[in-house]
């Protein structure tokens, strides 16, 4: 399967009479942009919208969602699947994508999981998202919606907007296109036989409760461990719909740039054989875990890896779930290498993971998400910077009378993504 990725770079959002890409700018018609997010939903009370740019003294809190402005212009299916178009599987044709740009969902908090981003000074060094032009909508809901009615309301008010915003690149003739192609494992050229066959195990957060991830518009948590080609986690088949901490959160924005994918198709012929991957759930109870875990260790057999890359979404709980995964892929005599953050307290001093087990010998260590920053107030705020306190990894006394923040690094938006997706790293000693 063969997927072309358009890339339209996006140097400047400004607000016009009509939505349009003119000279690297994407001009916004406001209005249209707040009516098709809205989508006639009454359940929103209001919708308001903002830009900020990279550099300016801005601050986004409390985000909910980071998405990428995308349209389907060849190929069969349409953009988030079983979301915003039917449910025909994606993946190849072309998708056009406005690189450098996202929208933002932001409002009422959902829960005590939700982050914030800096778009200027020290916070902003943690974040990829303060370098893209963010369009951000501040979004309101009725007093008698429920939480998970909430998060359904902001999730498909982000899909709406950036599905709008990627309309106007549909004409637009890209500066670059990136092609990508996934052979079927039986087709592998005569060269590369006897290149290592590595495996993708790609955990997605489904524990319910404003912590579920979702495939085709399908929740991750009543669906069995499944196959999926990379191309298509590229073209937008898997969407974020939880509310865990901000640091190592996979918003939406993340799973279409996923780069152990990218990573690994870029190589795929040339130092290993990419077999494909395996989407797995993150679940609650013991019996839960293991079916999945069975599971999804019988399709890493069925692929005939000789490797796998292993990573997670949130802390905690899924601890159990990855150790479980590695431990029995491991016990198959099948390699295994793991990507984590850490919560060892504000020291480093403390256990960093909930569980263990010696087979987690290659372990890739994104960054300890307890570790305690100060950051300087911003001369905008939008949304309500008071919320602090309530997300996870802030405190009672986090914002000071000046507007400065002193919380945990997990409140940043992708502070420790443990796709790898920041600078954050380990090395060994």
């Amino acid at each position: 399967m063969t997927l072309e990725l358009g890339r339209i770079l996006i140097e400047e959002v400004k607000w016009g009479r009509k939505t349009l890409i003119k000279k690297r700018s994407l001009y916004i018609d406001r209005d249209e942009l707040i009516k098709k997010a809205q989508g006639g939903d009454t359940r929103i009370t209001s919708i308001t919208a903002e830009i900020a740019r990279p550099g300016e003294s801005t601050r986004i809190i409390p985000v909910k969602d980071v998405i990428e402005p995308r349209v389907k212009v060849e190929g069969r299916g349409g953009i988030f699947p079983g979301f915003i178009s039917g449910v025909e599987t994606v993946g190849s044709g072309r998708t056009h994508v406005l690189q450098g740009c996202s929208v933002v969902t932001v409002g009422q908090v959902v829960g005590f999981q939700e982050g914030m981003i800096d778009m200027n000074g020290p916070g902003a060094e943690y974040t990829s998202f303060s370098k893209l032009l963010n369009i951000a909508l501040i979004i309101d809901v009725a007093n008698n919606v429920s939480k998970h009615e909430h998060e359904e309301l902001l999730r498909l008010a982000g899909l709406r907007a950036a599905a709008y915003l990627g309309e106007a690149g549909r004409d637009v003739k890209p500066g670059r296109v990136d092609r990508f192609e996934f052979k079927r494992p039986s087709s592998i050229n005569e060269g590369s036989k006897d290149l290592p066959r590595i495996a993708y195990l790609y955990m997605l957060l489904s524990q319910g409760l404003l912590h579920d991830s979702y495939l085709y518009g399908q929740n991750v948590k009543n669906v069995l461990p499944t196959l999926l080609l990379p191309t298509e986690v590229m073209d937008g088949a898997v969407v974020s719909g939880n509310c865990v901490s901000a640091c190592d959160k996979n918003t939406t924005y993340h799973h279409q740039n996923n780069p152990i994918i990218e990573e690994l198709l870029m190589r795929d012929g040339v130092d290993l054989n990419f077999v494909g991957i395996i989407v797995s759930n993150t679940n609650i109870t013991l019996r839960d875990k293991q079916r999945s875990s069975d599971y999804a260790v019988k399709l890493v057999e069925l692929l005939g890896a000789d490797g796998v890359v292993i990573s997670k979404e949130g802390f905690g709980n899924p601890d159990a779930d990855v150790m479980m995964n590695c431990a029995k892929i491991e016990e198959k005599g099948i390699a295994t290498v793991m990507v984590t953050d850490e919560f060892a307290g504000i020291d480093g001093g403390s256990q960093s993971l909930a569980d263990s087990t010696p087979h987690a010998n290659a372990v890739i260590s994104v960054g300890n998400a307890n570790e305690l920053i100060s950051l300087p107030p911003m001369d905008k705020v939008i949304g309500d910077e008071r919320i602090i306190e309530k997300l996870a990894g802030g405190m009672s006394g986090s914002l000071s009378v000046e507007g400065g923040i002193t919380a945990e690094l997990q409140v940043i938006m992708g502070a420790t993504n443990e796709l790898g997706f920041e600078t954050l790293s380990s090395r060994e000693v």
